[in-house]
């Protein structure tokens, strides 16, 4: 934004140097970008950040400036040559969209003659940049610079009886703005209409039918708050960037608003003649409510590290409008309407930080770091990871949002509220994520596309479940691991029982089948009876929906707090066993409903402590094999602890463990 020393000087006293104000400008947090001399007169451009919509008019400048060197501010009166006229007789004002506009003001002024800009009012808009159009625009454009509030002027003859509706366009609708081009509206861009059709784009820029030329004599002088993303969203839609649009989308102060309007007022019957109807059509849905931050002088300090005068920080918060009152150690302030950014008390240690000066912060030459070791919670992670590293699987971090079609495929998300963002960046994938499986899947199909397999992936992270009845409640954050293979599931639950019996070896671990709304064969995983969570080969309706094709993946996910508080204290070893094992593979023809839990428990119910491991390594469906039934081949692993077994006691072991498969699953021993 481009400031006129000169002009700046009409609301505080400039004593400095044009660089020096630079210099102090820049420490406020308003760095200056270029320096120029315009005639007599030096205009200084300087970055004002997207939260200080404040400052971007003279007078918000000069209050930081007022602060920072103790001047006064000094605000412009407004005196206004009203007419007997009354306001109510001439406009009527409608709000229809009282969420995109808040706060909507009205005058009329009659008689003026709309000619050529004095000398000094076209001089200091030239110097900023700003082209000299006629003495009434001319007026309105050097009352925004001035006050940060965008006004408008309709030529009140051209408008359909005086008559003023803020409303959402039709879609469809047309208008030709000011620079000539015709713009399609849509329904979601708010507009100023009369009872004709689209007067002007709210916020953004007027309509060429009812502008101010040569021959206007009335003109209704609008002066109005509207909803920032609104104005930002028509703005980029239309490609229309404007002055007007640009301080709108930062917000303006909406309690200004009738001082700005009398002020723009005041200066058109300056320029260029004519009265005021006396009163103005001031609609206002929603009033602004005030509110109070603390500041804490020990959180000051601990903060900033160092002690800043308590008078020092009253003062400055005085000068900036925020009204402090201490009490015991805080002090508490009332945020003024045109600092929206001010919210906690963070906020306010920076406004005192930023007077105060950064430069009085002390600089260490040394850096003092205190190494600390990592937290049960870090370690446990990193303990997670580095076993499914090992299994292969690579780990991911995916964005937390999902879309709603996303959601149905994984979760039963009905009759719960989930939570959405409102951001207009994520009309989509706005929805906190219910499960980390749809953002794996997505993964996956990426590598799948790209020929990249097998693929293991894995992901740590938190997902958001709704609660039945919300109330208002946030939903409940849970931490998650989640498991997707490209490949058979027997990886991905060998996977899953290795990395258990890593956190604590002595526990139980079953896959017991259940129904899943997302995989064409799922289970539950228990760990010593308890739910831990669940696993399942995806179903194909998944798999069109997603495109995901020529693979048959495999997920899982897991309750990471439930696997953190398995987690078993120092492990106990053993020495390396001195006598070698015998191991006997058998092949057992077996029914197809006869699971791989089935026959390890039909192992274990012989009495065998020689029996150290039992291992899947086969299965074959195909020619010799009768339908409806598999073959299965197993390993079974002897060793004795006293010395070395014999092969004839081995062979006496693996007939019980014959006869107890064929007892308990129906099992044949399978002949070549």
């Amino acid at each position: 934004m481009k400031i006129s020393l000169d002009w700046l000087n009409d609301y505080v006293e400039i004593t400095e140097s044009a660089e020096q104000v630079a210099d102090r400008l820049s420490d406020l947090g308003f760095p200056c970008e270029g320096m120029e001399i315009f005639d007599n007169d030096t205009v200084i451009d300087i970055e004002v950040t997207s939260n200080r919509g404040d400052c971007l008019g003279h007078i918000g400048v000069a209050r930081e400036l007022a602060a920072a060197t103790g001047q006064e501010l000094k605000i412009p009166a407004v005196e206004l040559n009203e007419s007997e006229k009354d306001i109510g007789e001439l406009v009527e004002v409608e709000i229809a969209e009282p969420d995109l506009c808040g706060r909507y003001t009205a005058r009329v002024i009659e008689g003026i003659t709309v000619g050529i800009s004095p000398e000094w009012m076209a001089k200091r808009l030239e110097a900023i940049g700003v082209r000299s159009v006629n003495n009434v625009v001319d007026a309105t454009n050097y009352a925004l610079i001035e006050t940060g509030q965008p006004p408008h002027a309709f030529d009140y003859g051209k408008l359909s009886k005086g008559q003023i509706i803020v409303r959402r366009a039709e879609k469809g609708e047309k208008i030709v703005s000011i620079d000539g081009t015709e713009r399609v509206l849509d329904s979601e861009m708010l507009i100023i209409a009369d009872g004709r059709g689209p007067v002007a784009i709210a916020g953004v820029m007027g309509g060429l039918d009812t502008e101010v030329s040569d021959t206007t004599k009335t003109v209704l002088l609008e002066d109005a708050h509207f909803d920032p993303v609104s104005i930002r969203n028509t703005s980029r839609k239309l490609a229309l960037v404007s002055e007007a649009s640009f301080r709108f989308e930062r917000i303006v102060d909406i309690e200004s608003i009738d001082r700005a309007s009398r002020r723009t007022a005041q200066l058109i019957t300056q320029v260029a003649g004519g009265k005021v109807v006396m009163g103005v059509v001031d609609v206002y849905p929603r009033k602004w409510q005030s509110r109070k931050v603390s500041l804490r002088f020990s959180r000051l300090k601990k903060l900033m590290g160092i002690e800043i005068p308590v008078e020092k920080v009253i003062n400055v918060l005085s000068s900036l409008g925020f009204e402090p009152e201490v009490k015991g150690g805080d002090i508490l302030c009332s945020v003024p309407s045109w600092r929206n950014d001010i919210s906690r008390e963070v906020d306010l240690i920076e406004e005192a930080a930023r007077h105060y000066g950064y430069n009085r912060v002390p600089v260490e030459e040394r850096i003092r770091i205190k190494a600390v070791p990592v937290d049960k919670r870090q370690r446990f992670c990193e303990k997670i990871g580095n076993y499914l590293n090992g299994c292969g699987f690579y780990e991911t971090i995916t964005v937390t949002f999902d879309s709603q079609n996303a959601i149905e495929l994984f979760t039963d998300s009905k009759d719960k509220q989930i939570l959405r963002v409102r951001d207009v960046s994520r009309k989509s994938d706005n929805i906190l994520r219910l499960s980390l499986l749809p953002s794996l899947m997505n993964v996956l199909k990426t590598n799948a596309n790209a020929k990249n397999l097998p693929c293991r992936i894995f992901e740590i992270a938190d997902v958001y479940i709704p609660l039945q009845k919300q109330d208002g409640n946030l939903p409940q954050e849970n931490t998650m691991l989640s498991m997707v293979s490209s490949e058979d599931f027997r990886y991905l639950r060998g996977a899953i029982e290795g990395m258990v019996r890593r956190i604590n070896p002595d526990v139980e671990i079953l896959f017991k089948q259940t129904e899943m709304s997302w995989a064409r064969s799922g289970a539950k995983i228990l760990v010593n009876g308890e739910v831990f969570g669940s696993a399942g080969v995806v179903s194909q309706k998944v798999q069109d929906e997603l495109d995901i094709k020529n693979v048959s993946p495999a997920a899982a996910e897991i309750d990471f707090e439930k696997l953190l508080a398995l987690e078993k204290g120092p492990v106990e070893v053993k020495p390396i066993a001195k006598f070698p094992a015998i191991v006997r593979d058998l092949s057992i023809i077996i029914g197809e409903q006869v699971r791989w839990a089935d026959i390890v428990q039909a192992v274990n119910k012989v009495d065998c402590t020689e029996l150290e491991d039992i291992h899947f390594t086969d299965i074959y469906r195909g020619k010799g094999i009768p339908d409806g039934q598999k073959s299965l081949t197993l390993s079974l692993v002897f060793r004795d602890e006293e010395g070395t077994l014999t092969h004839q006691t081995v062979d006496e072991f693996e007939q019980k463990i014959v006869n107890s498969l064929k007892h308990k699953t129906k099992a044949e021993l399978r002949t070549v």
